[in-house]
C-alpha cells in the first residue's frame, strides 16, 4: 500500500520522543511492501538537528510551515492508499487533519494515530480537540502508541469506529549492547526532557534520592535541566542524540524510567527509552504505573518503584553483578516479543482487515 504519513519528525528526536517510535514502525512497514511517504514540518529547530539522514525505507518530505508548505502537504494524501495523521505535529495540527482526511481518495484508509493518547483523551474531556473529536467517526480507525483497556474504552466513547493500541519497541539494528563510554559512567542515569507534567515525579524519583546518595554518581540527559538547580553529584549532560543512546543506557550501573503524569496514570503506555535501554541490556529502575506486567517481569526483567525512597535502596542493595543480570534478562526478553519486526507485522495486519472491511463496506 502506498501510505501518507503525517507526524511531527522522523529525522529529528529533537524535542521529539516519538521519533524512534516512527522511524521503527515505518522501517517494517517498508520491509513488508508498503511505499511510506513521511511528511513533517520545518519546526522547532528539527532539521538542523537531525538525527539520521533521509533514510533508504521511505521517502521524507520536509514541507514549510506556511499555506504554500501545507497546501504541498496535503496534495499528497490523495494520491496515497492510506492516510494517516499522526498528534503532535505541532504545526496547523487541526487544519491538517481536516484538510488530509478530505483529500483522501474515498477508498483510502483515514486513520489517526494517537502518540499521547492520555493527553489528547484529557484534552477532549475538557472541551479540547474539536476537531478530531468531530472527525472520529469518519475515520476508519483510530491507533494509539499505547493506553491499554481504558484508551481503547474512552476513544470508542467519543466516537471512534475502532481503536487500536500499537505498542512501543525497538529495532535491534539500531539498539543493542555497546561498550561502555566513560562520558556517562555512573550509579543511576536518567534520559527525559524538562516537562512540566513530569518534572515532580523526576524530583522525587530522581533528583531527591540523588541528594540522599551524595557517593553516588547521578547523569541526568535531556533538554531544559539547569545544573545550577540540580544536588552535586547530579551532572546535566543536555540533549542526548539517538546515536548515543546505546552507549548512554549500557554505561551506567542502572538506568531510570520516570514517566510523565498521564502515562503513570493511565498506564500500559511503556515509553521508547524503556525498550531502547532494555535492548541494550541496561538494568531499569522504573516507577510504577498500571500494565507493566504486560511488557516486563518485576523484579526478574525491570526494577519497580514505589517512590524515590525505592530507588535509593536499590542504589543500594542492587550490585553491578545483580545489574548485569536483569539487563541480560529483559534484553532476551526485548528479543522474544518488543522488536518493530513484530509491530510492523501488527500493523501491516490491522490495514489489511481494515481495508477488507472498508471494501465490503464500499460494495454493499
Amino acid at each position: 500500500m502506498k501510505i501518507a504519513f503525517y507526524g511531527s519528525s522522523i529525522l529529528s528526536s529533537y524535542w521529539n520522543g516519538a521519533a524512534t517510535y516512527y522511524r521503527g514502525i515505518v522501517r517494517a512497514l517498508s520491509g513488508l511492501g508498503h511505499e511510506v511517504t513521511f511528511l513533517e514540518p520545518d519546526a522547532f529547530g528539527r532539521q538542523e538537528r537531525r538525527d539520521i539522514d533521509p533514510p533508504a525505507w521511505c521517502r521524507v518530505v520536509v514541507w514549510q510551515p506556511d499555506a504554500q508548505g501545507l497546501e504541498m502537504a496535503v496534495a499528497h494524501a490523495a494520491q496515497a492508499d492510506v492516510v494517516i495523521k499522526a498528534s503532535g505535529v505541532g504545526v496547523h495540527d487541526d487544519e491538517l487533519l481536516d484538510r488530509v482526511m478530505t483529500a483522501a481518495r474515498p477508498d483510502a484508509l483515514r486513520l489517526f494515530w494517537d502518540v499521547d493518547a492520555p493527553a489528547t483523551l484529557h484534552a477532549m474531556a475538557t472541551g479540547g480537540e474539536r476537531v478530531l473529536a468531530a472527525a472520529l467517526p469518519g475515520l476508519d480507525a483510530v491507533l494509539t502508541y499505547g493506553g491499554g483497556p481504558g484508551v481503547v474504552a474512552d476513544y470508542t466513547g467519543a466516537g471512534a469506529r475502532a481503536c487500536l493500541p500499537v505498542y512501543n519497541a525497538v529495532d535491534l539494528d539500531t539498539h543493542h549492547p555497546v561498550a561502555p563510554d566513560p562520558r556517562f559512567a555512573a550509579d543511576l542515569a536518567f534520559l527525559g526532557n524538562r516537562l512540566p507534567d513530569r518534572e515532580t515525579r523526576v524530583r522525587r524519583f530522581f533528583l531527591e534520592p540523588a541528594a540522599a546518595a551524595p557517593g553516588c554518581r547521578m547523569i541526568l540527559g535531556g533538554a531544559g535541566w539547569v545544573q545550577d538547580e540540580l544536588p552535586q553529584n547530579v551532572r546535566a549532560i543536555g540533549h542526548v542524540g539517538t546515536a548515543d543512546h546505546n552507549a548512554f543506557n549500557v554505561t551506567p550501573r542502572m538506568v531510570l524510567n520516570v514517566n510523565r503524569d498521564s502515562m503513570a496514570e493511565r498506564g500500559f503506555s511503556p515509553p521508547t527509552r524503556i525498550f531502547e535501554a532494555a535492548a541494550a541490556g541496561a538494568c531499569l529502575i522504573t516507577d510504577h504505573w498500571p500494565g507493566i506486567e504486560t511488557f516486563f517481569e518485576p523484579g526478574r526483567e525491570i526494577l519497580v518503584a514505589g517512590d524515590g525512597r525505592d530507588v535509593l535502596a536499590m542504589l543500594g542493595q542492587v550490585m553491578p553483578e545483580r545489574a548485569a543480570d536483569i539487563g541480560a534478562r529483559a534484553r532476551a526478553r526485548i528479543v522474544q516479543d518488543h522488536t518493530y519486526d513484530r509491530r510492523g507485522r501488527e500493523v501491516d495486519q490491522i490495514l489489511r482487515r481494515l481495508s477488507d472491511r472498508k471494501a465490503r463496506e464500499r460494495a454493499a
